[in-house]
């Protein structure tokens, strides 16, 4: 007797599944994308400092030069507790062996600032007290799954609009959603980072200004499929 009641249930919620599906296929529905996007500046800009004693010959510590990067970035108004962090604790102290007895050490910061005029000066900085290893490690836009919400959003009523203009020459109407893909596309970051390499200066060159840096603008896009019944 269970194994016929099983067999009946099991019977009727296939029959009423698959009466569901038949019923979504059977009824007349308008498919359409959409695409929204749009281009933001990154205003989380992260670099990479490089303090290292084979750059000064070993005649500067590792820690004379922290110090030194420390007091430079703090005259720059960067909060070193919340913008500067150890890359790798596990590889603090790199070692350099030039020679047998020779040992030369290295550290590496992860730096983050929000926009390209106090990178400018960061990099500037750093090279005044002789450090000059500074690239780009990353951009990030703070307000990005907002941003995609919004996209989301634009991204609906514009296939919205697409499905009515399609309907208007049967003079139809397009009823509600009955499905709806959300195609999560990748973050398109276009990073060049030789513009972030400091440059050797002389000593006759002028650090006032900040170097003249711009960063490429990251696309963020939402594409969706919609289904609409047709009323």
């Amino acid at each position: 007797m269970k194994k016929i009641s099983i067999l009946i249930l099991f019977g009727l919620y296939f029959t009423n599944g698959f009466s569901q599906i038949k019923n979504f296929i059977d009824q007349p529905y308008l498919e359409t994308n959409a695409k929204a996007d749009t281009l933001v500046t990154p205003d989380n800009i992260y670099l990479t400092i490089l303090l290292t004693e084979k750059d000064t010959k070993g005649k500067i510590s590792v820690e004379e030069l922290e110090n030194k990067m420390a007091l430079q970035l703090k005259s720059l108004g960067i909060d070193l507790q919340e913008q500067l962090k150890l890359s790798d604790l596990a590889s603090n102290f790199k070692k350099y062996f030039l020679k047998q007895q020779d040992i030369l050490k290295s550290k590496s910061y992860s730096l983050l600032v929000h926009d390209a005029i106090i990178t400018g000066k960061v990099i500037i900085g750093l090279e005044k007290i002789g450090i000059s290893n500074v690239h780009l490690e990353k951009l990030e836009y703070s307000k990005l799954e907002d941003l995609k919400l919004i996209l989301r959003s634009k991204a609906i009523l514009k296939a919205k609009m697409q499905g009515e203009a399609l309907l208007i020459p049967g003079s139809q109407k397009l009823g509600q959603i009955i499905h709806l893909v959300d195609y999560n596309r990748p973050i398109h970051r276009a990073l060049d980072e030789r513009i972030m390499v400091s440059k050797k200066y002389s000593e006759n060159d002028k650090f006032e200004e900040p170097i003249d840096i711009q960063f490429d603008k990251i696309k963020v896009q939402s594409e969706i499929n919609v289904k609409f019944i047709i009323e």
